[in-house]
């Protein structure tokens, strides 16, 4: 029986026809599958065309299909009226690659002007229905020029690991805004209900205009990929996802 460890390290490559926006957006794959299903949404309600597109060669890769058409499994995209650009990640990230993944963002979102980041993502923790709701870690500069006047609350303790806590520390030692909105998500996937929290809570931050009525049905009708998609992320080795986190 033959046996490959897996690499000690990943690199990653972004090819993009445009420059970013100012702001770019981030959802990725994760327990619950909110953040990820909330930007999809994003894309497809705002019309946003594909401008990019993430590769690795060191990661057990997938590479999603629609209606017989392969597509890359991590995409930017934007569109000319909208200083916004979306990142979208099918592709779930195990933790010791996490650092190298952020960094080849970060990388890029430097050399292309990029002046803040905002990742939506859910949280796997006990929670009661009061919790129900959006909360944010963010660097002072992106608090004072988003979140200032909204009544989104801070997460009163704990930490971030892997893809974002690579993010906000380049944050806090630079002049990139960044900003993680959090919410509890559930064992379903997706967790519909934290998808559309995340939806609306970036929708007034950024004031895009998305009516977020149909957003249960669209994620009934990509719920079987999405069901494929979590699997993947449920059987992932202990050791390649975060450890478990504790928010208060």
């Amino acid at each position: 029986m033959s046996w490959q460890s897996r690499p000690t390290r990943a690199s990653f490559e972004i090819t993009a026809d445009e420059e970013p926006s100012g702001t770019l957006l981030v959802g990725i794959s994760e327990f619950g599958l909110a953040g990820l299903t909330a930007v999809e949404y994003l894309v497809e309600h705002l019309d946003l065309e594909e401008t990019g597109y993430v590769t690795t060669e060191q990661l057990s890769s997938i590479t999603p299909f629609e209606d017989g058409q392969p597509r890359h499994h991590t995409r930017l995209f934007s569109r000319p009226d909208l200083d916004v650009t979306v990142l979208v990640g099918e592709l779930f990230v195990p933790v010791w690659a996490a650092g190298s993944f952020a960094n080849a963002i970060l990388d890029w979102t430097g050399d292309n002007g990029v002046e803040e980041i905002a990742v939506l993502s859910g949280v796997p923790v006990p929670h009661g229905p009061e919790e129900h709701r959006v909360f944010y870690i963010a660097t002072d500069d992106y608090r004072q020029n988003r979140l200032d006047g909204t009544d989104i609350p801070g997460m009163g303790r704990g930490f971030l690991d892997g893809v974002n806590a690579t993010l906000v520390r380049r944050g806090m030692d630079s002049h990139l805004e960044t900003g993680v909105f959090v919410t509890p998500v559930h064992a379903q996937t997706p967790d519909v209900e934290a998808a559309l929290r995340l939806t609306e809570t970036i929708s007034d931050v950024y004031d895009l205009s998305v009516d977020t009525d149909p957003l249960k049905a669209f994620a009934e009708e990509v719920g079987e990929y999405y069901a494929e998609l979590a699997a993947r992320v449920e059987s992932a080795r202990d050791s390649d996802v975060p450890d478990d986190r504790m928010y208060m």
